[in-house]
């Protein structure tokens, strides 16, 4: 990647732009595309957008007071003197915000909108928020993301997804999916919910997970790096030590299994495949499998599985189907 030299002022400018542009109600999946090249394209990018999004943060937090003044301002008779510049600063660059913020965002009464991102079979997609946290969808997956003044939200329907999250003490990050609710301030974890099984597993940072309801069922769990929280859709939980990065390999292409049974494995490629695999016996269904599948073609994903198992393969009218030799 080539890195593009910008001034500090110009980086400021740009970042005030984006700030308001992303705050839009009709911001569309390009904009974040274009975001994402902008803040990779040179350091002094992401410096200027952090320092734009902390003077947004020290206007919310003095909004009141700046507006009193700003009134105060306006009815103000002609001679009287303006506020000095110490007032400026003694006031914390609550002015510098409110000049900011009055420039490139929208009214105070700011109701955060809410985006929707949707995969199909076989897709990944990578989306860029506006406080700079990454989210990478896995195929068949949809959630929906609403960036408040005090938190940051997701709501996964369905799916997979890696979340990289943005620092930032004043909005956690919350993930709700499957009756709980995982919640972060800045960290690396991926969350997994399918058919009503939730597995969420961190790479970096703390995680808490909770029941969705204070009195629901269910315990809450704060888990550390290399920690996975497995909860079935009857609600039984179980917490194990893994490598964070197996479940992270979905980004490459592989899919890694311990002992899972074969159903699982299968449910995993007819996501990724517009060629469907079947299984002809549930108790062949049952079957565990530990292994590293590589998702390149269905075909050649059965012919590496039959090597680890007594299964063989004929076509069916969906694609493929799976039986015991």
């Amino acid at each position: 990647m080539t890195l593009i030299v910008v001034s500090d002022d110009q980086a400021r400018a740009q970042a005030s732009t984006w700030l308001a542009r992303l705050q839009r109600d009709d911001l569309a999946e390009q904009d974040g595309v274009e975001f994402d090249a902008w803040l990779t394209a040179s350091p002094a990018n992401r410096a200027a957008y952090a320092e734009a999004l902390a003077l947004w943060h020290e206007f919310e937090d003095g909004a009141v007071q700046v507006l009193d003044a700003l009134a105060e301002a306006a009815q103000r008779p002609a001679g009287r003197p303006a506020p000095t510049r110490r007032w400026l600063v003694g006031a914390g660059g609550f002015a510098i915000a409110a000049g900011l913020a009055l420039a490139v965002m929208p009214p105070v009464h700011f109701r955060p909108s809410v985006q929707t991102y949707v995969t199909g079979k076989g897709q990944r997609q990578r989306v860029t928020l506006a406080d700079g946290t990454i989210i990478d969808l896995n195929a068949e997956t949809r959630l929906s993301v609403s960036l408040g003044r005090s938190e940051r939200k997701v709501i996964l329907g369905e799916g997979e997804a890696i979340f990289d999250v943005a620092h930032d003490e004043r909005r956690p990050f919350t993930v709700e999916a499957s009756s709980r609710i995982v919640r972060v301030v800045g960290t690396q974890f991926d969350v997994r919910s399918r058919l009503g099984d939730l597995t969420v597993t961190v790479a970096r940072g703390k995680v808490e997970v909770r029941p969705i309801a204070s009195a629901g069922p269910g315990q809450t769990y704060l888990l550390t790096p290399g920690e996975r929280l497995e909860v079935n859709a009857a609600g039984t939980e179980a917490l194990k030590a893994v490598d964070p990065q197996e479940a992270f390999a979905w980004r490459a292409g592989r899919l890694v299994y311990r002992g899972q049974p074969l159903a699982d494995v299968v449910a995993d490629m007819n996501r990724q495949f517009a060629q469907q695999t079947e299984i002809g016996d549930p108790e062949l269904a049952k079957t565990p499998i530990t292994g590293v599948v590589v998702l390149d073609d269905p075909q050649a994903v059965v012919t590496r599985l039959s090597l680890m198992l007594p299964i063989r393969s004929v076509p069916s009218q969906r694609g493929i189907l799976l039986l015991r030799k």
